[in-house]
This record gives structure tokens, sequence and C-alpha cells, in this order.
């Protein structure tokens, strides 16, 4: 397809910018690490058990990754991560913003959902307009995402939020949860918006410009069930096959992704825990300061002392809820966004390794002489097409992923960082 073939090009914005449209990209200066590594580190198993007191996690004696190698060493802490990494400024040259907001709550017979405002401005010449209102609900986010995969295997689709909810976190339909994938939601079309291929998809512009009625007929215009459930089929008897061999910096990729899975996984963890632990000592210091004015009331000689004691809890805790507000709003979506492109970047070496595979079974037949001859060769040479689009577009996207990646974790980890500096302030002061 034509999108599989174009490579991502650079763009002056490699993430949406603030607001409408999303975060402004880093640079491309890449993290530094050890010199010249080419080696694969072995993954240290790492074990974290929900009882330990201790959340240093990270062998010390290991080394930064090299971001410039696909070698998947991880920084050895979070504030590794922030000194080792350096960028630039870019300009920003958007041309299509987009908001996500208001979501409605709709009650039917059969099902109960939530729909999403979806404003889009934009000055681009193939628009019928330069702004449109459409509201849309997770479903057809769902649709779009699957289209994208579609028409680009090897690019890199940014994440949607998971469908169902972790048991024990929110409810469904609670405010929290839906204002969390209500920005989620966000990122996701801006992150979109922002890349140079996925950008100019024509499903993206019909999810941003169409009405209810107008996207309902456009997704059945797709594949039917039976040639979608043939190519699921083809891909599982392909991926069952195995890719004979795959090319080392794919190799070097793969293996990257692996040890980024497991260390963004343990970090998620952690952060999660972090959390958890400061709104439970949040919620018990809440209770010691109107504690300690009724105590005074009873004690004369030390009243004074007590309300005293009684106002620094108060400025604790007022300083130890902005800092759960910070963590909850600057850490933990980063982190958990990063664990869902994780699940995403295995998707995408998947299916790099199916065309692959197809390539390879055609070069079997070829040589066993299994088939008609000139058919195979035929056959191979667009194959062979086929996976160099999709080798290159990988390659491309891969590099522009992680800058961006690098950027945002950056981000998130300095930002902790100034919320855990002005909180002892406060406390202090």
């Amino acid at each position: 397809m034509e999108g599989e073939c174009r490579a991502p090009q650079a763009r002056s914005s490699g993430l949406p910018a603030g607001g409408a449209g999303g975060e402004s990209p880093g640079g491309d200066a890449p993290l530094s690490g050890s010199s010249g590594s080419s080696a694969l580190l072995q993954a240290e198993v790492l074990d974290l058990d929900e009882d330990e007191d201790d959340l240093e996690v990270f062998s010390k004696d290991a080394s930064l990754m090299d971001m410039n190698s696909f070698s998947p060493m991880m920084p050895t802490s979070p504030l590794s991560m922030i000194n080792q990494v350096k960028f630039e400024d870019e300009p920003d040259l958007k041309d299509l913003f987009i908001t996500v907001d208001e979501p409605e709550s709709h009650v039917t017979t059969i099902e109960t959902f939530i729909t999403y405002r979806i404003i889009t401005k934009t000055s681009r010449g193939e628009f019928d307009s330069s702004e449109f209102e459409v509201r849309r609900r997770y479903q057809d986010f769902l649709w779009l995402k699957e289209r994208l995969e579609e028409a680009h295997p090897t690019l890199i689709i940014p994440p949607l939020p998971e469908k169902f909810i972790v048991k024990g976190m929110v409810e469904r339909f609670n405010d929290d949860f839906i204002e969390t994938r209500r920005k989620a939601l966000h990122k996701f079309l801006n992150r979109i918006a922002d890349h140079p291929t996925l950008t100019f998809n024509e499903d993206f512009k019909v999810f941003l410009t169409a009405q209810a009625w107008e996207l309902s007929s456009h997704k059945k215009q797709g594949p039917g069930l039976l040639s979608r459930m043939g190519q699921t089929v083809r891909a599982v008897a392909l991926s069952m096959r195995g890719v004979k061999s795959r090319p080392e910096e794919f190799m070097e990729m793969n293996n990257f992704i692996e040890i980024f899975s497991q260390k963004i996984n343990l970090i998620d963890k952690i952060s999660q825990r972090i959390y958890k632990e400061e709104r439970e000592y949040f919620d018990e210091m809440k209770e010691y300061g109107p504690i300690h004015i009724l105590w005074s009331a009873s004690e004369e000689d030390l009243a004074d002392t007590l309300k005293g004691v009684a106002s620094c809890i108060d400025k604790c805790c007022k300083a130890t809820e902005k800092r759960m507000s910070g963590l909850s709003e600057a850490l933990l979506p980063v982190v958990h966004e990063y664990v869902l492109y994780s699940e995403m970047l295995m998707g995408v070496m998947k299916r790099r390794d199916q065309i692959q595979a197809e390539l390879d079974s055609k070069v079997e037949a070829l040589t066993s002489k299994k088939a008609d001859t000139d058919l195979l060769t035929e056959e191979i040479g667009k194959l062979e097409d086929k996976v160099e689009c999709a080798n290159n577009a990988l390659k491309a996207d891969w590099e522009r992923w992680k800058q961006n990646m690098q950027n945002d974790i950056k981000s998130a980890f300095t930002d902790m960082a100034e919320e855990n500096i002005h909180y002892y302030e406060q406390v202090l002061g």
C-alpha cells in the first residue's frame, strides 16, 4: 500500500503542542551511553515483592543504554534519565489542532456509553472547512486504530487507553476515570495528527470530519468479515512458521523492545505503589490536625503549641495533596502510556516478521519448484518491494519514536523532581 512505502519524513513538531495541540517535542539528540556498545545485555530478572519497603530496583552496575544503537540497556535510575538526555527546541509549524473534551453519557435500552466531543481546526487545503465538531465513542477510536494498523503495518501507531479498567482502580464511568480517558484520547489523536505519515491518512480525516451516520457508512466500506478472517488465518499461519533470518538490526530492535517493556512495566508498578502509599499517608495525616485542635482546648498550658502543630500538619497536608496531584498528572500517565507503547511495538515487530515470512515461503517454494516458477518469480519481486518498504518505514519511525520517548520521559521525571523540591520547600517553610 502507499502508506507502507512512504517512510516517515522529519517534521518540525515531534509531539502535539500544549492545549488543543498536546505536547511539543524535544530535539533529536540521543541519550549518551556506554561507548560503542553493540553487544546486547542479558535482561536482569527483577522481582518486586509487594510487601518490600525498598523500592530500589535497578542494578547498581547496570549501564545506560546507547540510544543511537539498539542496545537495550536501560538507565540505572530515573535520575540518570534526566541527566543524560539533551534536546534542542524545534519550531512549531502545526497546521492541525485537535481537542477532545466534554464527555457525555448516553443510556439506551441496550447499553450505556460515553461520547467525547472532538473539535478540529486546520489550515490544510484537503479539508472542506477550517473547523469541525463531531462526537465519538471509544469504539470509534478503536476502529481508527485498527484501520491505521491495516494501512501502515510497520508504523508505530500511538496506543489507546485500555477498554477495560484494572480491577480495584476505579469504577467504570467514574468521573476520574472518564477524565483520565479523555486526556488519553486527546493525546492519541494529537500524536496521530503530528505523525508525518499517519496525519494524512484518509480514515483519520473521515474520523475527524464525518457526522455519525457518515462514519457508520464509511466503516461498512472496509473489508468484509470473510476477508478479515482470511487475513487473520494467513497471519497466524505465517507467525507460526516464523522468520528464518531476521536482519540483525531488527534482532537488536526486538531485544531493545523486550528489555524496555520489562523496565517500563516495573517503573509503572512502582509508580502506582508510590501513589497508593502517598494517598494512605495523606488520608491518615488529615486526621491529626483536628485531633490537635481538640486537644488544645483541654490543655490550656499547651494550647499554643498544639495549635502550632495542627497548623504545621495542615500545611503538610496541602503540600502532600499538591504533590500527589503532580504525580497523578505528570508521571503516572506518561509511564503507563509507554507500557502500552511497548505492547504496540511488539505488534509492529510481529507484523514486520509476517511480511518477511510470506516472502520466505515464496522463495522456498521457488527453490523446491513446487509451483509455477514464472508466477512465483513475479510474486517474489512484489514481496521483496513490500518487505523493503515495511523495513524502511519501521526504521524511520523507530528513530522518531525514540526521540519522542526520550523527551517524554525526561519531561515527566523533571516535572516530578520539581514537584518534590516545591513540596519540601513548603513543608520546611
